[in-house]
Parts: C-alpha cells; sequence; structure tokens
C-alpha cells in the first residue's frame, strides 16, 4: 500500500481509495472530501475517536482510585495532575498504573490506577490526564479501513448521480415520489460493530 496521508483526516489515505476505487485527478477534490465525510461520520457512528490525536481529558474522582480514560487504543500517557485539593500535583511514574500497557493497539478501553500512596483525596478532585490515543494512520485495521472505503465509494456514488439523500424515484400506489436513504451502508454498519464504544 502506499504510503498514508497524514494531512487528510481519513481511515484510509487518498492514494490507496484512489487506487483501489479507480478514480482519477478529475474527482481527486470529490474523494478526499468524502474520505474526511466518511471518517467524521464513523468516528460519529462508533461514539469515539478512531484515528491517533492528542487528548487532554479531565477526569472527576469519586471517591476510587480507578479513572476510565474516554478514548483508545491509548498510545502514550503523557501526563496526569491531580487538581481541586489546592494546587495541581503532577504524578510521578510511580504513583500511577496504565492497565492494560500503552502501545498496544488493541481495541480496549484503557484505565489508569492511583497508587494507594496517595491517600484519601478529596471528593470534590479531578485528575487531568494528557495522553495519545487512537490509530496510527498506518495501522488502521483492516476491516476498520474496508468500512470506510465502503462509505467513500457509496457517498462517492450518491454525489456523481446527483441524488445525494435520496433513494430515488418510486412510482406506484402509495409509494409516489421521492425517499431519503439510509446514512451508512448495512456491510459498512456490519464492520464497525467491533469499535463502538465500550465501557468496562
Amino acid at each position: 500500500m502506499a504510503k498514508k496521508n497524514t494531512a487528510l483526516h481519513s481511515l484510509i489515505s487518498f492514494s490507496d481509495f484512489a487506487a483501489l476505487a479507480g478514480v482519477d485527478d478529475r474527482e481527486e477534490w470529490l474523494a478526499k472530501f468524502c474520505l474526511a465525510a466518511a471518517t467524521k461520520a464513523i468516528e460519529s457512528h462508533c461514539k469515539r475517536r478512531l484515528l491517533r490525536e492528542r487528548v487532554a481529558e479531565e477526569i472527576p474522582l469519586l471517591g476510587g482510585m480507578e479513572l476510565q480514560l474516554g478514548e483508545y487504543p491509548v498510545a502514550k500517557v503523557r501526563s496526569v495532575f491531580i487538581i481541586g485539593n489546592g494546587a495541581d500535583v503532577q504524578l510521578g511514574r510511580g504513583q500511577f498504573r496504565v492497565e492494560p500497557n500503552c502501545g498496544l493497539d488493541d481495541n480496549i478501553p484503557v484505565s489508569i490506577t492511583l497508587s494507594p500512596s496517595l491517600g484519601r483525596l478529596r471528593r470534590n478532585a479531578a485528575a487531568r490526564v494528557d495522553y495519545t490515543a487512537g490509530f496510527a494512520p498506518d495501522a488502521v485495521p483492516a476491516d476498520l479501513a474496508a468500512a470506510c472505503f465502503e462509505l467513500v465509494s457509496w457517498s462517492m456514488n450518491r454525489y456523481r448521480g446527483r441524488r445525494a439523500g435520496m433513494t430515488g424515484s418510486v412510482v406506484g400506489n402509495w409509494r409516489d415520489g421521492e425517499h431519503f436513504e439510509m446514512s451508512m451502508p448495512e456491510n459498512a454498519r456490519a464492520l464497525l460493530k467491533p469499535y463502538a464504544r465500550r465501557t468496562i
């Protein structure tokens, strides 16, 4: 496969899509638009970010010592601060543990367990975690890339026919007129099931 285009927010690169779908230079703008739109639609459908990016998240400490990170897979935890106890305190590496380990690219949620040495934290305290999460552009799982390819191909066919949002004309009985289409092909939905947000 060709080198990924990191400037485009897409689960597959334009060059890979163009080679697989037979897209030429005349449709480059439309293909790039559909790639970015399909990736955002997939992330919205899965209710999570899927491409790797830096995340700053504030998580309330509700009396427990475990923090559930909102995005996954986690590539790297940069810092953990405890805030709301009068002053922000940055935790050292021995004061928290990441489970499972970072950088595995496993499609599972990640949690941070705080060390018991921190003692009792005030209930209004929170943790601010700076981390990098999501799949690297060159490590997107094949089924996720296939779902993006299907959605982009489907979208391009709609735009080419100038029928975006319509399934077509139906004549006869009580069903006369144009009908709105579904928002995503069923096969793409099936491929995305393993990537929908999960919590532990």
